[in-house]
């Protein structure tokens, strides 16, 4: 019997400026969000370094007393050897060369920990395209500190006529780094060329209304996909668990059938040049005709939240869809007097809004009639006559609409039904029915 090993733990230390203008409140859940993303990149966080400052170190991020005192933990204090620093924020490449050089530790800014979990968790060709181009536009600004470390024998490449002739490996590396940035922006142009392609023939083959989840990525949105389809859905306590699209249906099923979309999760302070590496996972969301926006009832951040999910929307031009704000992990709040006050302020705030829990079976139940509903709007009712010569074709009725009630005539079968007008019409025409209408 094979006895299961145990990776062995990566050691890190977090560090962090704390600037004027951020609240106690809002700093400590940005530390903590670090924590969670080094978490799902391997590493643990043993020991936290804050200093409050008017503004960064030009030189080392941090002021030189505290540089000094993290050398001295990573070198002499800590139990175990120390990986790599932390930082919480997106330095410049000079300031964590220098971070490196005073304390002897590896360096790993806010932005390089999200590109190496988005690295490690892209699975699609889109989704991989898109992680390779941030990381190319992130190193490329860092080539001429790697140059400074090479020394000036890695600085200078001659040669003898021809374009990049006495070009300097930086040069050269920055213009390899620009090519191949073109070459993959064509290849994302052609797979988003396919995937609509794919997404209409989908919609058309099987005509299905379609919601998406959108929200933060620790906002529970997995859970309530799992909760609402019935599928095994990936639902893992890390950030970013995956960078693709889930595409399931709502279940029970229901009449229209609800294709249900998981899109990946926003986090707090996500460095711009990052954001376009998972907006194309985002354009599910321009298909759907509601948007499920998922927040975290228990965060007390949600409100910035919002704002910076409304702004992403719209800049995919999503913001001008139907959206239904879904506040989630009620149950996270306290006991049931804190849970009511905290729904009632909610309500008050949010008039449409839905409070509930992913985990408690009668709020989704809930949910899912409010999906329902919404997609019934435009649905009409009639009655449609299959004559007892075309019996074969009921798994088609059954299949695209609602059977309201059913009875028998002379000339065969009288359905009772709702659905789609357009759907209605094209059975209509196919059966060429000649009983009441």
């Amino acid at each position: 019997m094979r006895s299961e090993v145990k990776e062995k733990p990566i050691y890190a230390v977090a560090a962090a400026v704390q600037l004027p203008h951020v609240s106690d409140l809002e700093f400590e859940a940005s530390l903590a969000e670090l924590r969670e993303l080094a978490k799902t990149l391997g590493f643990t966080v043993i020991h936290t370094f804050i200093q409050k400052r008017a503004g960064f170190d030009a030189t080392g991020y941090l002021g030189i007393g505290k540089r000094q005192e993290i050398e001295h933990y990573v070198n002499h204090e800590a139990e175990c050897e120390i990986e790599a620093i932390l930082v919480d924020h997106e330095i410049s490449p000079s300031q964590a060369r220098n971070l490196e050089k005073e304390t002897g530790c590896g360096v790993m800014d806010r932005t390089m920990v999200i590109l190496e979990i988005f690295h490690n968790n892209a699975r699609s060709r889109a989704a991989k395209a898109q992680v390779e181009i941030a990381r190319l536009g992130y190193m490329a600004p860092r080539l001429r500190e790697a140059a400074k470390l090479a020394g000036p024998q890695g600085r200078q490449r001659s040669g003898v006529g021809g374009r990049g002739a006495g070009e300097s490996h930086t040069e050269l590396d920055r213009r390899k780094i620009r090519d191949r940035i073109a070459e993959l922006q064509l290849e994302i142009v052609a797979m988003d060329a396919e995937r609509q392609t794919q997404r209409a023939r989908r919609h058309e083959r099987q005509g299905l209304a379609s919601v998406a989840l959108v929200g933060y990525t620790n906002a529970g949105k997995s859970t309530l996909m799992r909760a609402l389809t019935g599928s095994e859905v990936l639902v893992a306590n890390k950030l970013f668990a995956t960078l693709d699209t889930t595409v399931r249906t709502l279940h029970p099923e229901s009449m229209p059938r609800v294709l249900v979309s998981d899109t990946v999760g926003f986090i707090k302070n996500l460095p711009h040049g990052l954001v376009a590496s998972f907006k194309s996972t985002l354009d599910e969301a321009l298909d759907a005709g509601l948007l499920l926006h998922v927040i975290d009832a228990s965060d007390h951040g949600f409100e910035r939240q919002l704002e910076v999910t409304d702004k992403v929307l719209e800049e995919i031009g999503a913001d001008t869809l139907p959206r239904l704000r879904i506040f989630n992990k009620i149950d996270h709040v306290g006991d049931e007097t804190a849970q009511a006050e905290c729904e009632a302020a909610l309500r008050a705030n949010y008039p449409d809004c839905v409070v509930m829990s992913a985990r408690r079976p009668d709020d989704v139940a809930k949910l899912r009639l409010a999906i329902i509903a919404f997609f019934q709007q435009g649905l009409v009712e009639t009655e449609l006559l299959l004559p007892w010569s075309a019996q074969q074709l009921r798994k088609d009725i059954y299949a695209s609409c609602e059977v309201l009630d059913e009875r028998a005539d002379e000339a065969g079968a009288v359905f009772h039904l709702r659905g789609e007008p357009e759907t209605l019409d094209k059975l209509r025409e196919r059966f060429a029915s000649t009983g009441p209408q």
